[in-house]
């Protein structure tokens, strides 16, 4: 069988002919004019007359053009986040808003759309009809229809936006703050190779980043509520103040784009083509799971308090206690796993486990063009076939983004294109002689980051790019992810790869079943966390910005969904990258949260990955990739809709004290 292409990648693309071999702003500002210019020769294609128009000339003149945007705004998007040299990344932030700025000239395009419309698709396959559907739908809350002096404004507005967009993400990756210590006495309670990582300077002062390896590690082990303060603060205050401004700007043109296009607010526009439908159904699911988990959370805080011996937490605290309380109750050390999770065998780990439970193999590029050393490449075979590569990029390094996300690359089309895509992540190790020890929470973080890489890859497989890999409804995509989650606590799975870094040992399932026992609790927090940052999200793209309090409104939503005492000085908000990706819907979460645990309640416990059912998963929810509504791919894994019963089961598991727990 002949091999797709590898896709003409950036790197290996673009790179300039220097004898050094290293990247420059010419190079890839030509490289992204050469696709743009493919762009629009598509869309010569596709505008010229056809007659008739059918699926094969007209979509696919408009899937070219679709295939030559995603590529160049994906790949762009990537050395804005990653790429070492300054000049680069901002090179490609420049590129990313050209590209962004197409692809509003696309949606706006009267001629496409009227080519579009007149589609016969009657005797097209479900995929395409549902592609084309789709597409016009798009096109139409984009305002396609609407008048000259309309679509210009809009253009206008989404042109700012994304200039917005871009300024706040870069402000946030290139805005992490530093702690400086004079006593290391602070650091009390820390694992001793984060003391290790962490020696005094020439100055005899300890410098410890906002990165997540550094906040992660403090906010839960650190017993210096000072220091604790200190970095929660530091973490919260990232490019602040500069976002503020920039939020509350993004937020007005949101607003006045929502009404343009008939809608009362934001909100109500970005679910009109989501599974939710609209903002009053988001709201009632998000007072379902309110009412759902607010009984538990407030038990879990009440023996939060008389543990502590306080008469109330705060932000800064709620880690700490919530690691001191699990010691106590459950006998779980979060550090004793530890050791049996550094970073290297957590990667073979999950690799293994996705090989194994979706029937494919991974095998390491050695000679592949990437952007930094560090990176790794792997390609992947689904028996002989090879079906995708992806890139991973796991740790944190200066001027790289500092969270944690699957990022598709090039859209894959049936027989005639791969499909690519990478992990950015910020774990633990990296560096010579750094294991990388990572926390149980950090795990959890890589199997869901490769739940959406692995649907990227697996989905990546339609006779369009516009359907292809993730490009599902938005409130569909955090599924897989969320799913994959799951698998962490199986203590026969963890014992295939979770091995101690000394002598080798694999973790032993009782450690295993006090972990998930100490999991448990909390639950009801962490959902009543997602409800803050959800409603928050909801809130501000309601409310008017030219009267919103972005201060007031964070502490009041607060201290309505959670019992921690509220920090002056939290400006999380202008961190929050979310409101930027997901607007109003991070709602997604707590949605796809729902449906992942009913599609896990399906496997059985004794045999996850050898149970038929993962082959199942497999080719009903992650193959189609976009080529389904959200909706009918539940039906079709399910043999129903979603339920709620896995979930309220999940949340009200009952978390048992040690003693009970050991006869």
């Amino acid at each position: 069988m002949t091999e797709l292409p590898i896709h003409p990648w950036t790197i290996s693309q673009i790179i300039s002919q220097n004898a050094d071999n290293t990247l420059t702003p010419n190079a890839l500002e030509a490289w992204v004019q050469a696709r743009l210019d493919r762009h629009q020769q598509a869309l010569n294609r596709l505008t010229a007359e056809n007659d008739p128009r059918i699926p094969e000339n007209t979509l696919r003149a408009y899937d070219d053009a679709v295939f030559e945007l995603a590529s160049a705004g994906s790949q762009t998007h990537l050395l804005n986040s990653v790429y070492p040299d300054k000049a680069i990344r901002d090179t490609a932030q420049a590129l990313a808003q050209k590209i962004s700025q197409a692809g509003v000239d696309l949606s706006l395009n009267q001629k496409v759309y009227q080519a579009l419309n007149l589609i016969n698709a009657e005797n097209a396959d479900s995929a395409t009809r549902h592609y084309l559907n789709h597409t016009l739908l798009q096109y139409r809350l984009a305002g396609v229809d609407k008048d000259d002096a309309t679509r210009a404004r809009l253009k206008e507005l989404q042109d700012k936006a994304t200039l917005l967009s871009l300024a706040f993400s870069r402000n946030v990756q290139e805005g992490g703050n530093t702690v400086t210590i004079d006593d290391p006495a602070e650091l009390d309670g820390l694992p001793s190779d984060f003391l290790e990582a962490h020696r005094p300077d020439a100055d005899s002062k300890i410098t410890i980043t906002t990165d997540f390896p550094d906040y992660l590690p403090v906010m839960t082990f650190a017993k210096s509520h000072a220091l604790r303060l200190r970095m929660f603060l530091a973490y919260n205050t990232r490019a602040y103040p500069q976002n503020k401004q920039i939020l509350l700007d993004l937020l007005a043109i949101r607003k006045e784009i929502a009404q343009l296009l008939g809608f009362s607010n934001w909100a109500d526009l970005a679910t009109a083509d989501q599974m939710m439908e609209s903002s009053a159904n988001m709201q009632a699911f998000l007072d379902e799971l309110d009412h759902a988990s607010r009984a538990g959370a407030e038990k879990e805080y009440a023996l939060l308090l008389e543990f502590s011996k306080q008469t109330q937490i705060d932000a800064a605290s709620r880690g700490y206690w919530l690691e001191q309380y699990r010691r106590s109750a459950f006998d779980f050390d979060s550090q004793s796993v530890r050791p049996y999770f550094p970073y290297d065998r957590v990667e073979q780990g999950v690799l293994a486990t996705a090989a194994r439970l979706f029937q494919v193999e991974f095998r390491p590029v050695s000679d592949a063009e990437t952007w930094h050393p560090d990176v790794v490449t792997y390609d992947v075979y689904d028996r002989s076939t090879h079906i995708g590569r992806f890139y991973l990029d796991m740790h944190p390094r200066e001027g790289k983004d500092k969270w944690f996300s699957a990022h598709p690359l090039i859209p894959g089309i049936n027989n005639r294109q791969i499909p690519e895509a990478a992990l950015i992540c910020n774990f633990p190790g990296g560096k010579p002689g750094d294991p990388g020890l990572m926390q149980h929470s950090d795990v959890i973080t890589y199997f869901h980051e490769f739940g959406h890489l692995m649907h990227a890859l697996l989905g990546g497989h339609q006779n369009w790019a516009g359907i292809s890999g993730i490009a599902t409804e938005g409130d569909f995509v955090e599924v897989p992810s969320q799913m994959l989650e799951e698998f962490f606590r199986d203590p026969q799975l963890l014992a295939t790869f979770a091995h101690h870094y000394e002598t080798g040992e694999s973790i032993p399932a009782e450690l295993v079943l006090k972990m998930n026992r100490a999991a448990a609790f909390g639950r009801s927090d962490s959902i009543r966390t997602q409800l803050y940052y959800t409603t928050c999200s909801l809130k501000t793209h309601t409310e008017d910005p030219a009267t919103l309090d972005l201060d007031q409104l964070f502490q009041s939503l607060y201290t309505r969904f959670l019992p921690y005492k509220w920090i002056d000085g939290n400006h999380m908000y202008a961190a929050f990258t979310h409101l930027i990706g997901y607007s109003s819907n991070y709602y997604t979460y707590l949605y796809d949260k729902v449906i992942a645990l009913d599609f896990f309640a399906q496997f059985a416990r004794t045999s996850l990955l050898d149970d038929p059912i993962a082959m199942k998963y497999r080719r009903t929810v992650l193959d189609p990739g976009g080529s389904l509504p959200g909706k009918e791919i539940v039906l079709r894994f399910l043999g129903r809709p979603q339920s709620t019963k896995a979930f309220t089961d999940w949340i009200s598991e009952e978390f048992q004290p040690a003693a009970a727990v050991c006869d």
